[in-house]
């Protein structure tokens, strides 16, 4: 302890900080980048007027009350009031839209990844640039914007994400890691930029020539991991410490997206390396050898936050349906009077689905509480089917939650593997579905058909891999980043690897043959049902 009190007070502790979608999170590491110290700051999007958004002032609170909850527990554990580190790096939910003027006000609220309203944008941009434009990416919601006729177009001056305009707001800087920036406008993995004929392409489109501004100067500059991305301005400082405390001067990495932190977390953005991020929305990343023959819509063109060439398949919705499901089962606890622990109701739930049947019985969850894109649905409804045939059981139940949280991204990666042959040596999964030991990550080797670790680093998550990367760049690191992360970081690290089941892999194909059945009354019920 009194090391670690040392190390704090000298100012040679590292800082990340990451704006997930239901939690901002602040993790401080040490010299081995081991976790030392966390706060956390509860938050949730809101639907406002059909657009899924935060309010950038909840974001700032979230940001002060992470760290605030951060230095409670440095003083606690250490005795030592944080004053100050070695480097901060900002994460946060990739994509999105934050359009501000030269004055640095912002023109609409902040449209998130979770937004399905940029269909025409997306389409009309796919088929011009030749690369799949998904609806989530900035450039999608800038050109929908567009064909919307909507005023604030104009006004613009600087498009970003919520890291980015954190990181800008703190700093000054008006900078992007190349991982997040390739969620905003396709990246060229040579030169680890903006893509230069699609910026060209773009720019000459009837509807954007109409403006004075130029797409390459509205967009953030791109910056690869390791590069510095300013330093903390007096100002930046009482924004994240509104005692006064925290100095300023602190170097900051360029700040990147939850995708990116992820990849850093699982120690995936070698060549052939692949990750599972399952939460609120859940993505699959694959660091690939060589360029894909053929362009997908449900595949998307990213990168690591070394500029390296990455496949993602990103499904929208996870475990909230699933999480409602596991409130209910609390609310029904309390109604006779019992408490239970949280974790102790997740993971009793969880483990009960391993004795479900391997189709789950004529059950079916369709988990989406905003539309996918892999299945065609620009909204959701959450909804539960059964045969009417079949007994209801616990575990057939919870299964189908389970398998319904990975359904769509199962969907997407079959067909990814199938067309393209690509080559994963390994898989790492982390986020909240993998909480619970054995049992999330059974089904995602069930629904993957490929073997899955999950390592005992997993729950640090995207803020500890922020903070590796700042780190990586307060190091001064000569190494490329993949063999910094092996070296360094992931020397030794013990993982958990579950084969895939061959009873639990047929088993979810016979459940995705049921689920696609059923499939079109999710779509009627968008038509149907209105918000």
């Amino acid at each position: 302890m009194g090391n670690v009190a040392e190390y704090i007070s000298t100012g040679k502790a590292v800082l990340g900080i990451e704006l997930g979608s239901t939690r901002i999170k602040a993790v401080l590491i040490d010299e081995n980048h081991k976790p030392i110290a966390s706060g956390a700051y509860d938050w949730e999007n809101k639907l406002e007027n059909g657009v899924w958004t935060y309010a950038l002032e909840e974001a700032w609170k979230g940001v002060a009350g992470c760290y605030a909850s951060l230095v409670k527990e440095v003083e606690e554990k250490y005795r030592v009031t944080l004053t100050k580190v070695a480097a901060i790096g900002i994460s946060g939910m990739m994509h999105g839209y934050l359009p501000f003027d030269k004055d640095g006000k912002q023109l609409a609220g902040f449209r998130t990844w979770r937004n399905t309203m940029t269909e025409a944008a997306a389409a009309k941009l796919t088929e011009a640039l030749a690369f799949n434009i998904p609806q989530r990416w900035s450039i999608a919601h800038l050109y929908q914007a567009i064909l919307n006729g909507e005023e604030h177009v104009g006004q613009i001056d600087f498009i970003t994400t919520l890291a980015g305009y954190i990181h800008w707001q703190l700093t000054g800087e008006r900078v992007m890691g190349v991982g997040e920036a390739s969620g905003m406008f396709p990246i060229d993995s040579a030169t680890c930029d903006y893509d230069a004929k699609m910026l060209d392409t773009f720019a000459a489109l009837p509807e954007v020539k109409e403006f004075a501004w130029n797409i390459g100067d509205i967009l953030p500059k791109v910056l690869p991991a390791g590069k510095q991305a300013g330093v903390l301005t007096k100002e930046g400082a009482l924004k994240i410490d509104p005692t006064g405390k925290l100095e300023a001067g602190i170097p900051m990495a360029p700040p990147e997206g939850d995708a990116g932190t992820g990849m850093v977390a699982t120690n995936s953005v070698a060549v052939r390396t692949g990750n599972v991020s399952a939460g609120t929305s859940v993505f699959a990343m694959f660091v690939l050898e060589k360029a894909l023959q053929s362009v997908y819509e449900i595949v998307d063109m990213v990168t690591t936050p070394a500029g390296d060439a990455v496949a993602m398949i990103h499904c929208n919705n996870c475990t909230s349906d699933l999480n409602a499901w596991v409130s209910l089962f609390d609310d029904f606890a309390k109604t006779f009077g019992m408490t239970i622990d949280k974790n102790d109701l997740f993971g009793k739930l969880y483990r009960s689905a391993l004795e479900g049947d391997k189709d789950c019985g004529g059950i079916v969850s369709y988990n989406y509480y905003s539309g996918e894109v892999i299945t065609g649905l620009n909204e959701g409804r959450p909804m539960l089917v059964r045969k009417p045939n079949v007994p209801v059981t616990l575990a057939n139940f919870m299964r189908s939650h389970l398998y319904g949280s990975l359904a769509t991204l199962k969907i997407g990666c079959d067909e990814l593997f199938e067309k393209e042959k690509i080559k994963v040596d390994s898989i790492m999964g982390h986020g909240g579905l993998f909480r619970t030991k054995g049992v999330g990550q059974s089904i995602l080797a069930a629904a993957l058909n490929a073997p899955v670790t999950v390592m005992e680093t997993a729950g640090e998550g995207g803020p500890w891999g922020m903070a590796i990367l700042a780190a990586y760049m307060a190091n001064n690191a000569t190494e490329d980043l993949a063999t910094y992360l092996r070296e360094k970081v992931f020397a030794g690290s013990a993982g958990d690897t579950i084969e895939p089941n061959q009873a639990d892999v047929d088993g979810f194909n016979a459940y995705v043959k049921d689920y696609m059945a059923v499939l079109p009354a999710q779509a009627a019920a968008v038509e149907n049902w209105k918000l």
